[in-house]
């Protein structure tokens, strides 16, 4: 879910040592800034392997590449995608044999909608979605209205939205007490409405990454931000503080997979492997800055002096019976996509 919004891609960044003609290829297709290159380096070291490594700003411009005959060896998608693909044949069951580091993986991570059986995906971050708020300018009392906080006169322009049907429409139906997978038209024409006053009375900022330093900077003093992102921009500034209405939010996980076309299968579970290691875990988890899946390393980055001791924003609650995650349903996301133009351009 990092949303690094980047349009490149890296091919073989880190060739050393023999010729590529010795080495095996393994195509990775993930999200911005979102490994730390020096484990990229290292399992391709260990196992002679050359990676090319491709990035998307978006599931979406993700599976639009799959579309066009692109063929990866593993994916990094989210949840509700990686529901679709499924759906869709796209993807292979792993072989758990031989992801021996697997069984380190946090429980409540596992046997999640989008993967009821735990066969066709492994995790590799996770959080949710909450408000970031200045201390000095946000009143303890008026975040205890949840997400109707971003309808509060009070913080009238004053506040970056992230520019997502998906989001948006999930804090409208949260705020008014119903599922963000609603398909029910009333109750999503209700968080239509909800939008378009808070669109109307509070001038919102739509944003995209420009929000992590602008919060840094302090320029408005409440923003819609994922977990990961929080954790950063708390360490930057500390008068931010992270906070997740208690009507339910989003909570997701992004995760690693197969595609059912992947042409290296043995090296991508050696590379899905090779990221759920506690070392390599831990250096992704530093780096990046999002929720390590690996019970270990979240235990040790938690404790006591550990590197994210203290971070609400680093442990996301679970198992909690309001926050859901994202469920695919195409039809429902084409009438989102449509009434959140139309809440823009009102």
């Amino acid at each position: 879910m990092k949303k690094i919004f980047i349009v490149l891609a890296i091919l073989g960044l880190f060739l050393t040592g023999c010729s590529s003609s010795d080495k095996e290829t393994l195509r990775v297709f993930n999200w911005g800034e979102y490994i730390d290159e020096d484990v990229i380096r290292a399992f391709e070291k260990q196992y002679n392997a050359r990676v090319i490594y491709n990035l998307f700003d978006s599931n979406e411009m993700m599976y639009t590449t799959l579309q066009s005959g692109e063929v990866f060896d593993v994916l990094i998608p989210s949840d509700y995608m990686i529901e679709r693909l499924i759906a869709e044949n796209k993807l292979q069951k792993l072989d758990f044999g031989k992801l021996s580091n697997f069984d380190g993986v946090m429980d409540h991570l596992l046997n999640l909608e989008f993967d009821p059986n735990q066969e066709y995906s492994a995790p590799y971050f996770w959080g949710n979605v909450g408000l970031v708020y200045n201390t000095n300018t946000v009143s303890e009392k008026d975040l205890e209205a949840g997400w109707e906080i971003l309808r509060n006169p009070t913080y009238a322009g004053r506040i970056y939205f992230y520019d997502s049907e998906r989001d948006a429409f999930m804090i409208a139906l949260k705020a008014l007490g119903y599922s963000m997978n609603s398909t029910n038209e009333a109750e999503i024409q209700e968080a239509y409405e909800w939008l378009l006053e808070l669109d109307a009375n509070m001038n919102p900022i739509y944003v995209s990454d420009d929000v992590i330093d602008n919060m840094i900077a302090g320029i408005k003093d409440i923003a819609v931000m994922y977990s990961g992102d929080a954790t950063y921009v708390i360490e930057e500034n500390e008068d931010l503080a992270y906070f997740v209405p208690e009507e339910g939010t989003n909570f997701w996980v992004d995760a690693m997979v197969i595609p059912s076309d992947a042409l290296n299968v043995d090296l991508a579970h050696k590379f899905i492997n090779f990221l759920l290691d506690a070392e390599n875990a831990y250096a992704n988890t530093y780096y990046v800055g999002y929720t390590t899946p690996v019970q270990s390393v979240f235990d040790d980055v938690t404790g006591e002096d550990g590197d994210y001791e203290g971070a609400d924003s680093y442990v996301p609650r679970m198992d909690y019976a309001f926050d859901e995650v994202f469920r695919h349903n195409e039809v429902v996301k084409k009438l989102l996509a449509d009434l959140w133009f139309r809440v823009k351009a009102q």
